[in-house]
């Protein structure tokens, strides 16, 4: 069947047309649910897209940061990110990604998320992804293949969500005061300062970046400096430079806020990430990208 079993490369020529075929055969397969592997390179960025299916986008390998019109989410490994049917979004690469994506119809089960977020992959999860992949993809499926299929469906209402999104607020002032957070993040930022800058109240401040973020200002800066970590950890940068360069006065500060956010230490994320990597390369085997990295386009 095309497009179902077989390993999608973005390094691929044609690299449009095979996105747009792609999407098409999501549009018309059948069944509730569909496993794709994709592996893409370091900087690919997949345009602005929807699909009339949700999407569980998971990452083996690479870190990847997704952006809709709601904000932007970073998927590392061992996570990944829900993106409900109709949801228009691109997809940025941090570092090569192998990628494997489960494409869910509405109303597939009850009880399916409503909105955008990221969640952690649980062991069980992680090994129903992997076994879907190389199931028959377009059709309902009976037997063994059915009860896998079945319990991916189940356990994604159950996943873990993580505080990974970083919802931008729709008033100018507010996104500009955060879009120069985000180019030089710090912890020592204050409400008193942006109210300052945006103008505001301190109480006007706080009631409009809650109401249009969902998150208070101590919240929205700790996940923006957890964004710029991240990849800089994934890349295996040492973690005193990392919270330094963050601006943490000490190294202990910048390690509980990653274990308040996360649930586990940088070393425990960076040890996650790394047995990830070995668990993907023994999936993916021989596969190599053979084209280069196209030209990184900067969201921020």
């Amino acid at each position: 069947m095309p497009h179902g079993k077989e390993v999608f490369h973005a390094g691929n020529a044609n690299l449009g047309q095979l996105h747009e075929s792609r999407w098409q055969w999501l549009e018309q397969v059948a069944g509730p649910a569909v496993a794709l592997p994709t592996e893409y390179p370091d900087g690919y960025r997949v345009p602005k897209h929807r699909h009339s299916r949700s999407q569980l986008l998971h990452a083996l390998v690479g870190v990847v940061l997704v952006t809709t019109r709601y904000g932007r989410w970073m998927v590392p490994p061992d996570h990944a990110m829900w993106i409900p049917a109709g949801t228009e979004h691109s997809v940025e690469m941090l570092g090569d990604v192998s990628m494997r994506s489960v494409y869910v119809m509405p109303q597939a089960i009850p009880g399916l998320p409503e909105g955008l977020r990221v969640v952690g992959v649980t062991d069980l999860m992680h090994s129903l992804i992997v076994e879907s992949e190389k199931l028959p993809q377009g059709g309902v499926l009976e037997g063994r293949g059915g009860l896998i299929m079945n319990l991916l469906l189940h356990e994604i209402p159950t996943l873990p969500e993580r505080p990974l999104g970083l919802p931008f607020p729709s008033d100018p002032r507010l996104s500009a005061l955060c879009r120069r957070f985000v180019a030089a993040p710090s912890p020592h930022a204050t409400i008193d300062e942006w109210a300052d800058a945006a103008g505001m109240s301190r109480r006007s401040f706080t009631r409009a970046f809650q109401r249009q973020t969902g998150l208070s200002l101590s919240t929205w800066r700790q996940q923006a400096c957890l964004f710029a970590a991240l990849p800089r950890l994934a890349d295996g940068e040492p973690i005193t430079r990392v919270a330094l360069d963050l601006g943490y006065d000490s190294v202990p500060a910048f390690i509980t806020m990653f274990k308040r956010m996360l649930g586990t230490s940088p070393r425990g994320y960076m040890r996650g990430a790394r047995e990830s990597v070995e668990v993907a390369r023994r999936l993916v085997g021989q596969v190599r990208l053979e084209s280069p990295a196209p030209q990184r386009q900067v969201l921020f």
